[in-house]
């Protein structure tokens, strides 16, 4: 990790503070620790100071106001903030009263808001880490992207990145949901998260997921949410400009936060750039570098598919129909991979529309750009797509 450099940059001016989150795992800890070397860290993840803090939050302040003037220049950091959200109401205290800086991070919000915890006003930044991603790497082996996943820890291991990839989500996603207190009904929601592999990057049917879980369609809404908002899911809804009958609008897309973590769920190894799993595990890639460009960028577009009733379909259409890309795995692209696209071109002429895939060289059929998928990423990244 030494040798790669985050694209995530938190500059803060005098008495602005932050909060980071972002999925365990992801190198928020690190990142912090390097970029702010002289700062006072709490980590919450140490038993004796979660219990001495949960029981008596008013000791922050008292030990941060014993530190000299000196090391409180910098921002104090605290990790895994929301395991102690009354801690909060102490860091506001100390923004108003003393100007003090805050760097808040953790894996989750969720905690917080739904305790009413104080989220201190719109005073703190709201920065969000990702696992890797492509600008940050200086050579690309695309199935081992699409394999490893690209949290640091299982894109930098070897042959054991499988295990790390099992326990990762047996000891931390399902753990971590539970231990936070944001669902009691531990074997239901266990079971929706192994069902979440097969509907993984589809249209989602509620009721279908919600039989095979044995609880109701609200309740399987409610663990969409869950993932959604600590931040191990990205919800994809559909385009709903020119609203036609025609035209799916109600139906969302959920993709996981790493392509790793999805491929275990789905029980997919890659052995070639080819087939129906490499596909799927293509799109999902290119979308996590489209969400996190936007956020490292802090750019406010929108990422929506497009899907008619009788199958046509743009996988991802961004900033309210500015720019449609399709998807193709192929090699190779024909016209009939073109069909939804030039659908989507007829009824909302789009300013580009690209199909990226795994061709060698780019070139331009009529008005659709065809595109091979390390220039459509450079492109991206570069700020030349959107």
């Amino acid at each position: 990790m030494r040798d790669i450099k985050r694209i995530l940059d938190i500059k803060l001016p005098e008495r602005q503070s932050a909060f980071l989150w972002g999925p365990r795992k992801t190198g928020k800890t690190s990142y912090l620790k390097k970029h702010f070397p002289n700062s006072l860290i709490y980590d919450f993840l140490k038993t004796d100071l979660f219990i001495e803090m949960s029981k008596n939050p008013a000791l922050l302040r008292e030990r941060i106001l014993s530190k000299d003037k000196n090391v409180l220049m910098y921002p104090v950091i605290l990790d895994e903030v929301q395991k102690v959200p009354q801690i909060l109401d102490e860091v506001h205290w100390l923004i108003e009263n003393k100007g003090l800086r805050f760097i808040l991070c953790g894996s989750s919000a969720r905690k917080l808001k739904r305790g009413h915890a104080n989220l201190l006003g719109g005073r703190a930044w709201r920065y969000e880490m990702f696992p890797l991603v492509t600008a940050e790497l200086k050579r690309i082996d695309l199935l081992h992207v699409l394999n490893h996943g690209m949290i640091p820890l299982h894109y930098l291991q070897g042959d054991g990145y499988k295990r790390s990839l099992k326990a990762y989500v047996q000891d931390y996603l399902k753990e971590e949901v539970f231990a936070e207190g944001l669902t009691r009904n531990i074997p239901a929601f266990s079971k929706f998260f192994d069902a979440f592999g097969y509907s993984h990057g589809e249209l989602t049917n509620y009721s279908n997921i919600a039989r095979d879980c044995g609880v109701d369609s609200k309740t399987v809404k409610e663990y969409y949410q869950i993932l959604v908002d600590t931040l191990l899911a990205v919800r994809i809804d559909p385009f709903k400009k020119r609203q036609s009958r025609q035209v799916i609008t109600k139906a969302a897309k959920y993709y996981l936060f790493d392509v790793g973590i999805a491929g275990y769920l789905t029980k997919r190894h890659l052995e070639e750039e080819k087939g129906e799993g490499f596909g799927k595990a293509f799109e999902h890639f290119l979308l996590l570098e489209i969400v996190a460009y936007r956020s490292y960028h802090e750019r406010d577009f929108e990422v929506n598919f497009w899907r008619t009733k009788t199958g046509l379909e743009v996988d991802f259409v961004l900033g309210g129909g500015k720019i449609a890309i399709e998807i193709k795995g192929a090699n190779r692209v024909d016209k009939r991979d073109m069909t939804g696209l030039i659908a989507f071109m007829e009824g909302h002429s789009p300013k580009r529309s690209i199909i990226v895939c795994n061709e060698r060289e780019k070139r331009l059929h009529g008005k659709i750009e065809i595109l091979p998928w390390d220039n459509f990423i450079y492109e991206l990244w570069q700020g030349n797509i959107l």
